[in-house]
């Protein structure tokens, strides 16, 4: 970064840590000692097309780079989802780092948005536990929680967030912005 960006305010962006996304597991043992929640074993990598680019040729050249296994979805909003399923969650990071390195590798950094990784309650949960979504924000090198209560009225269930940030505690680097903790409404990811 030089003179002129520092004048004119301008920030170089913050590079991905990718291998964060490894301190997942050791997380989800937490989650699930703490409160009874599991891997879903779904997850999702997302990111904005280019503009200019025809969804199905955007699709194709993902296609193309992360090779077959997965998934392809596109939500409400135009973002593209590559739709991740491994009943391990090792696996599932894996899978999702392996995706994210690939596409990062070949000029997708800039259009990658986040990787999403669904938990859900186990069979030792509480009786009022709920499932969300663990969101890893690229561009950030974070992640926050996401707990839809109702998605049609946009409400959020932010005091189980909140409980997951405690719960969570050391064992994965969390958004400390909160208001980074974009709702995702129209989420793919289960």
């Amino acid at each position: 970064m030089g003179l002129f960006d520092t004048l004119l305010g301008r920030t170089k962006p913050v590079k991905a840590n990718l291998d964060a996304l490894f301190a997942l597991p050791t997380a989800a043992l937490t989650l699930q000692s703490a409160g009874g929640l599991v891997s879903s074993g779904h997850a999702g990598v997302c990111w904005k097309p280019p503009s200019g680019q025809g969804a199905g040729d955007l699709q194709a050249e993902v296609a193309q780079l992360v090779g077959d296994g997965f998934t392809h979805a596109q939500d409400s909003f135009g973002y593209g989802w590559l739709l991740l399923s491994e009943p391990e969650l090792d696996d599932l990071v894996t899978k999702a780092h392996m995706a994210n390195t690939t596409l990062t590798e070949a000029g997708w950094g800039p259009q990658l948005l986040c990787s999403v990784f669904g938990f859900v309650p186990g069979p030792d949960a509480p009786d009022d536990a709920s499932a969300f979504s663990l969101v890893y924000l690229y561009k950030r090198g974070t992640f926050y929680p996401f707990a839809p209560l109702d998605a049609e009225k946009e409400r959020r269930d932010t005091e189980l967030e909140l409980r997951i940030r405690t719960m969570l505690g050391v064992d994965l680097p969390v958004e400390s912005d909160l208001s980074r903790w974009f709702p995702m409404w129209d989420l793919p990811v289960k």
